[in-house]
């Protein structure tokens, strides 16, 4: 039997990336290009969130723009602390790259833990700044 997933908007999950992006001054990354949803009844065993990229096919053929949407898989994000759940989102924008065409930085290049945790350092002492 087939998996049904189902997608919602995330609009609190949407808040918090454009607030990320802001902070951490990602200004490669155009936030009205961003879509944030949440997901229910994955199957994947250990995915807490991923980004989808809309390709360069449907940018070059149709004509739209580059575009990135941020899924948020519920039973497993929603549960966290606020903490994991900020590191989580940090790392699916890290996938993103300075070109904003729609590619992605893969996780050997760039996106780790390592530098997951030092934006996430960054973003707390800016999110303490801006209080």
């Amino acid at each position: 039997m087939l998996a049904l997933i189902e997608y919602f908007p995330a609009p609190d999950v949407k808040e918090r990336v454009d607030e990320i992006i802001d902070l951490l001054r990602f200004d490669h990354i155009r936030g009205d290009q961003i879509y944030c949803v949440r997901s229910r009844g994955s199957k994947a065993a250990r995915t807490i969130a991923r980004i989808h990229g809309l390709s360069r096919i449907w940018q070059d053929a149709v004509g739209l723009e580059p575009t990135y949407i941020i899924e948020i898989i519920a039973e497993r994000f929603d549960g966290l602390s606020k903490g994991h759940q900020d590191r989580t989102l940090i790392h699916e924008v890290l996938h993103i790259p300075h070109g904003f065409k729609g590619g992605f930085r893969h996780h050997k290049d760039y996106v780790n833990a390592e530098t997951v945790e030092t934006w996430y350092r960054r973003y707390q002492e800016k999110k303490g700044d801006a209080a």
